[in-house]
């Protein structure tokens, strides 16, 4: 476990370019959940972050439906949903909720509920489900201290947000599986990895290893002139005071699924190395016809899937059914 690392001044250092001095200032903030909403207040930042590459979330639609242009919202509807009609979602930290949006437009839900603590991602969704009149509901509230009736949703979401919460155990079993219909779905779309990010060393060596593989002028970090050439990781002082919910028990989250829950479906697909090989140097690998990107990719994808032979997924889509 690494208290202070390379890549946390890099980071800071990045963020300011990105987000300016308001953001890192935010950070300094005694209340932990106002650092948790400040590294999620500007819904319109910049970012060079693995999720903007094309390329990468046609792999992502690949290892979760078999096909590169069908997403999990999709595969869903085709399969778990197929044949249901009148349905009821609650989505818990949806932020602008573009997936909820996209349940909600298929005709299958009755009501998607959508649940966030940063009020100005909820008003994006608010304005364009108004506009389509979709059947969404917007809920500004801290999950801690809420309460539903039992058995009042068909299916909760958590799409990259159930990895923030703290006491996931008493979560899941008190509030989440009493929450769900009896034949009602869990679904998620999560980092599952280590807590924090600490990874072990072969990780972070095969990290480093994918580095190689890129030209020096791939590698260039977003708006800087600095080339990435090494990975060392996030130190624990970085992660708690950007983020105090940040992976804070993630590495729990699959095995208290399985104990509390029956598998309908699940999709590992990988992120080990690809998305901390990818910080920060995304932005050199969107366009499609840039050839020589796109093989570099590809050399990536290669090296990525032969360490996860040996090594379980950090990133994991999954639909499952409470347990009795």
């Amino acid at each position: 476990m690494a208290l202070i690392t390379r890549d946390d001044f890099i980071d800071v250092y990045q963020k300011f370019i990105q987000r300016g001095w308001g953001f890192i200032a935010s950070k300094f903030s005694i209340n932990q959940q106002s650092r948790t909403k400040s590294a999620f207040s500007d819904s319109a930042f910049s970012s060079a972050n693995w999720w903007i590459i094309p390329a990468v979330r046609a792999r992502w639609n690949q290892k979760i439906s078999g096909d590169a242009n069908v997403d999990y919202e999709r595969f869903c509807l085709n399969t778990v949903f197929n044949g249901k009609s009148a349905l009821r979602m609650l989505s818990i930290g949806s932020g602008v909720c573009s997936h909820e949006i996209r349940f909600a437009q298929s005709g299958v839900f009755r009501e998607v509920v959508c649940m966030d603590i940063a009020t100005n991602l909820l008003s994006i969704a608010q304005k364009k489900a108004e506009e389509e009149q979709l059947p969404m509901t917007f809920l500004t509230a801290d999950i801690y201290k809420t309460q539903f009736d039992a058995a009042s949703f068909d299916v909760i979401l958590f799409h990259s947000s159930l990895h923030h919460f703290s006491n996931i155990q008493s979560l899941i079993q008190h509030q989440i599986k009493p929450w769900l219909a009896v034949d009602g779905f869990l679904m998620m779309n999560e980092y599952v990895g280590p807590d924090r990010l600490q990874f072990k060393s072969h990780q972070i060596k095969a990290i480093n290893q994918g580095l190689t593989l890129i030209p020096k002028h791939l590698r260039r970090r977003f708006k800087t002139n600095w080339s990435k050439n090494r990975f060392t990781g996030s130190g624990i002082w970085r992660m708690i005071l950007a983020d105090p919910s940040e992976c804070v028990e993630s590495s729990s989250i699959m095995p208290l699924i399985h104990k509390e829950f029956t598998t309908v479906l699940e999709k590992p697909y990988g992120g080990n190395l690809l998305m901390h090989i990818l910080k920060d140097i995304a932005q050199n690998f969107v366009d499609p016809e840039d050839d020589e990107a796109m093989t570099v990719l590809s050399n990536l994808f290669e090296l990525e899937d032969a360490y996860l032979h040996n090594h379980s997924s950090d990133f994991v889509f999954g639909v499952y059914q409470p347990k009795t």
